[in-house]
């Protein structure tokens, strides 16, 4: 008998995962391209929310180059950068290693854990709920912090932590280093998970102390965490908008003023919406530019 060989399978489709992209695809393009774009154009417009816009051209981007007001939002950003990303991420390092390198080895596991759920808990908090507690905590009668300084006979101390314009932006700062620290500290000490336990082993028996161990081990082992969450608070910590409303809105005399919500000003409480706009899409562009920069260096780190 003869055999009859079977006919080749039909060809699979080159990309046969695309159908399944399609859906995310789409909803990306609708919820965040189409409204970037739309506001991108409004930003060329003068327009207070009704009527018909006029064309501007770049008149709102010119005003918002001189505009003082502007630029000095966008420095309380780079301090919110330092309180969110900066010190959370080396808060959270070292929390992180004493966590996993002596409470989860000398006290147990558990209490790693729950000493763990415990940091992360602000992150779970809505942003509004926790800046109402805080306000209540920071206020100047019968808060919790200034009756406590009068407690101990640091009375003297007492301040109108978030209506003083000198003390307002550091008590926000702090604020947002205890909601911000949980995210590092997760994140570490899941990668010290990861981390080849042979080479601290190894240099503990050459007698390598435990900061040079963690310096010269720990941290060359996690660098992709650390780059990750430098990358997270920080564009996290240019965006924020919900402490700043929550706690101060902006004041006193815009001692607390983010681009977020000088953007929001100027949009509901000016009713200048294309200026609005500008704000907004400059404050994007500035982070998509910070992240490709950010991912480039990763990248280029990761090859070496």
């Amino acid at each position: 008998m003869s055999s009859h060989s079977k006919a080749p399978p039909l060809r699979r489709r080159e990309y046969p995962y695309a159908l399944f992209l399609l859906p995310g695809a789409l909803a990306f393009l609708a919820v965040i391209v189409v409204p970037f774009l739309m506001n991108a154009g409004i930003s060329l417009t003068h327009w207070q929310g009704v009527g018909s816009p006029k064309w501007a051209g770049l008149a709102n981007y010119r005003d918002l180059l001189d505009d003082s007001a502007f630029w000095e939002s966008f420095r309380h950003s780079l301090a919110m950068v330092v309180a969110m990303a900066v010190l959370p991420t080396a808060l959270g390092l070292v929390l992180a290693a004493a966590l996993f390198d002596y409470i989860a080895k000398h006290i147990g596991t558990r209490t790693a854990s729950v000493l763990r759920a415990c940091f992360y808990l602000p992150q779970v908090l809505p942003i509004a709920v926790a800046g109402i507690v805080w306000s209540w905590i920071l206020a100047p009668e019968n808060g919790a912090l200034n009756e406590a300084l009068g407690t101990v006979g640091l009375g003297s101390l007492r301040q109108d932590w978030l209506g003083d314009p000198d003390f307002a932006l550091y008590s926000v700062m702090a604020v947002m280093v205890w909601v911000q620290l949980g995210f590092p500290l997760v994140v570490f000490m899941a990668g010290l998970q990861r981390a080849d336990p042979s080479l601290h082993e190894a240099a503990e028996l050459d007698g390598a102390s435990w900061w040079r161990r963690f310096w010269h081990v720990t941290l060359p082992q996690i660098r992709p965490e650390i780059y990750v969450v430098l990358l997270w608070c920080t564009i996290a910590a240019l965006k924020v908008f919900g402490a700043v409303y929550v706690l101060t809105k902006g004041g006193p005399g815009g001692a607390t003023n983010v681009p977020s919500y000088f953007s929001f000003q100027s949009f509901f409480e000016k009713t200048q919406v294309g200026y609005g706009s500008a704000v907004s899409t400059a404050l994007t562009v500035i982070i998509l530019a910070l992240a490709l920069v950010a991912l480039r260096l990763q990248t280029r780190a990761e090859d070496r």
